[in-house]
């Protein structure tokens, strides 16, 4: 059980608490900075470029719901400090790499480890703050540290490949991680794990293999073709194995996901949006960088800089203008309101032009994105945990985590196979003679594509989110995932 006296290390263990999301929130984001640099001197094709992105998005919200459980199983704190040096040797393997496949093995170890480290972070919280008022400041504190490290980590991403070394973006996590992990062996909270629970191992295989079969399918039907038997077999076997997954879990004993947290229409539309939203805004971020680096010719640290706009502008509506008007509107029409600019951001960015400025072309869909997110994020995900029974909120909370791990996964992948795609089609109609302007077709191609994700997810808050006038978003704390609105 938590404990009832305040521990007097407890705001020490915060810091090294925030340090752990930090790392995670940076590495959420700062690879997309990197990743050109990274393509180019390990020979990564533009086919199998995506698979750095979603190699550890797809392992980390595959295996979110199993680390949870080992928490439980375990202890949050030595699940807390076995995570950190896992990913810490993750992050040195990846920075390491000789090989795309060196790369991609330290990503999938970086997402296991992570999905080990995300749920511990959240219950130590919880369980070394017992007084409810300064539990709400912890929170509040994990929170701002969260959304710092998602929004500024692109512009350290370009400091960093800039100054020193795309490598360096995989081994900054390194001194961290390690630091973060011997502060936390002192200054923890040792809590014995609680009742001994049964791991889901069979809901674990069929969920995992259903979604990387989705996944790769998607990753894999340029090269491969549409309705070539590779694909087609590879997404039969993620409907089958999905399929399966939810039968299993309405009839195991121990589910990693019970159904009845999907049962409220409400939360289940916000878990959708959720899940569509990210996977629009991860398209967007990978063929934003490669159309600032590959066409404009940016270099990493004018890319980074190229996104403070959105960035900032999320801080700035996120904090200050939800903190001043937040509570005079239904959260939903504040969702609504964020999803409409952020679908004409993402109409504007089909407009870039290999010829166009910053100022004129990718200004103001910058900023209307940011002004977007900043509505949006806080309060659906608050309304991802609208009226959970007390038993379920670890279980719902993961699941908010996991729909947007996965949204990133099947944007990052689908999105640039749309790209490639696109471009392909374009040179086969107009000849290989502008590279600039088929590269610039296939990236607007995809974000026409992120708007029809975007526009889908504002159609399934519209259609499914009922909430009072007066209710409130859920107090929960922010997820691991990079602030893209």
């Amino acid at each position: 059980m938590p404990q009832t006296t305040p521990d007097p290390r407890r705001w020490w263990a915060l810091a090294v608490i925030a340090g752990a999301q930090l790392v995670l929130m940076l590495d959420a984001v700062i690879v997309n900075i990197a990743l050109p640099s990274a393509q180019a001197e390990l020979g990564l094709s533009d086919g199998d470029r995506q698979w750095v992105i979603t190699a550890y998005t797809l392992t980390f919200g595959g295996l979110l719901l199993l680390g949870g459980r080992l928490g439980d199983l375990f202890g949050r704190k030595r699940t807390f400090v076995v995570g950190l040096l896992g990913f810490a040797a993750a992050s040195a393997l990846g920075g390491a790499a000789t090989s795309p496949g060196m790369l991609l093995t330290g990503r999938v170890l970086q997402g296991a480890f992570a999905s080990v480290l995300a749920p511990t972070i959240m219950s130590l919280i919880v369980l070394t703050f017992t007084d409810v008022r300064e539990r709400g400041k912890a929170f509040g504190m994990y929170g701002i540290v969260g959304a710092a490290g998602g929004a500024f980590g692109l512009l350290i991403g370009g400091l960093i490949t800039e100054f020193l070394d795309w490598r360096w973006t995989m081994y900054i996590n390194v001194p961290v991680a390690i630091a973060a992990a011997v502060a936390g062996s002192r200054v923890l909270v040792a809590v014995p794990p609680g009742r001994r629970t049964r791991l889901d191992v069979p809901g674990t295989i069929l969920g995992t293999v259903g979604l990387a079969s989705l996944v790769f399918g998607f990753g894999r039907a340029e090269s491969a073709g549409w309705d070539s038997p590779e694909i087609l077999g590879l997404l039969g076997t993620a409907a089958v194995a999905l399929i399966a997954f939810v039968l299993w879990q309405a009839c195991a004993r121990q589910p990693l996901v019970p159904l009845r947290i999907l049962a409220d229409r409400t939360r289940a539309g916000a878990l959708l949006a959720i899940t569509l939203m990210v996977a629009g805004n991860y398209g967007m971020f990978l063929m934003t960088t490669y159309f600032m680096q590959g066409i404009k010719e940016y270099s990493p640290l004018q890319t980074g800089l190229g996104y403070l706009p959105m960035t900032g502008t999320m801080v700035l509506v996120s904090t200050v203008v939800i903190g001043r008007v937040g509570d005079r509107f239904r959260p939903v029409a504040l969702v609504i309101t964020g999803f409409v600019l952020a679908i004409t951001a993402m109409v504007l960015f089909t407009r870039v032009d290999a010829d166009g400025g910053f100022a004129t072309e990718l200004l103001v869909p910058m900023l209307l994105l940011g002004s977007g997110g900043g509505l949006i994020f806080g309060k659906i995900i608050g309304l991802s945990q609208t009226r959970v029974r007390p038993e379920d909120t670890g279980s719902a909370s993961a699941l908010t985590n996991v729909a947007q791990q996965i949204g990133g996964s099947i944007g990052a992948a689908l999105m640039n196979t749309i790209a490639i795609s696109a471009t392909a089609t374009y040179v086969a109609a107009n000849g290989p003679g502008d590279p600039a302007a088929a590269a610039t077709h296939g990236y607007t191609t995809a974000f026409t594509w992120s708007a029809a994700f975007l526009t889908a997810a504002l159609l399934s808050v519209v259609l499914l989110i009922r909430t009072p006038a007066k209710e409130a978003a859920a107090p929960e704390p922010q997820p691991e995932v990079v602030a893209t609105g």
